[in-house]
């Protein structure tokens, strides 16, 4: 049977700045996981969670899920808020994980088009396994780009040495390895919407690359 895939979507990239494609489904690295389980039961959209008073959702990630974004602030306030709405980003897609929905608010909140429609692809590949993400990530050597038309670009690597899946009806967690392909470097296409969110609209990665090792 096919085997639950770990983490962000991977995909192969001729250039990372340059080609950025969709990602989703099952175009992750070498799988991490066990049997699949049924997927008769879907979860059905889930409504609105709770929102901050600056009308953001409020991401509350189990206590097991835990994230470090080690790029730090580039002395531009936009740079840094096209970072700060990634990181957002990342967790929601965790939180969607973690609460078993594939089409939760959070993570819709900060991504649209191929990277919204990838991220639910891979969340439901979790909610097929009856499975969620535990442990440690870790966010690294991040580029901003910010452009005049109100998009922006960002290359950044993540370090999945410590994080793992978690299997809900054992409670089991699939402890790995650690390897080259626990290294991934992503490209994401921004754009600053009319609420003044950076929202990712496409993004691609790549396992085991040279720019994210240790």
């Amino acid at each position: 049977m096919p085997a639950l895939t770990l983490k962000r979507c991977s995909l192969g990239l001729a250039a990372l700045a340059m080609t950025l494609t969709a990602c989703g489904g099952n175009t992750d690295a070498p799988a991490k996981g066990s049997d699949k389980a049924s997927a008769a039961a879907q979860p059905s959209p889930s409504s609105p969670g709770a929102v901050s008073d600056d009308g953001r959702p409020v991401i509350d990630l189990p206590s097991d899920v835990t994230h470090a974004f080690d790029w730090g602030t580039t002395d531009d306030t936009v740079e840094d808020a096209v970072l700060a709405d990634t990181a957002q980003r990342i967790k929601a897609v965790d939180l969607a994980i973690a609460e078993q929905d594939p089409l939760h608010e959070a993570y819709r909140f900060y991504s649209e088009g191929t990277a919204a429609a990838g991220s639910e692809q891979y969340i439901q590949e979790f909610v097929d396994h009856k499975a969620r993400t535990t442990g440690f990530t870790r966010f690294y050597d991040a580029d901003v780009s910010v452009h005049e038309d109100g998009t922006a670009a960002l290359v950044y690597c993540e370090d999945q040495s410590k994080a793992f899946n978690k299997f809900l009806d054992t409670g089991k967690v699939d402890v790995t390895p650690v390897t080259k392909n626990s290294y991934v470097v992503y490209a994401a296409a921004l754009r600053k919407n009319g609420n003044g969110v950076w929202v990712t609209e496409r993004l691609s990665s790549q396992r085991g690359s040279a720019r994210c090792q240790p």
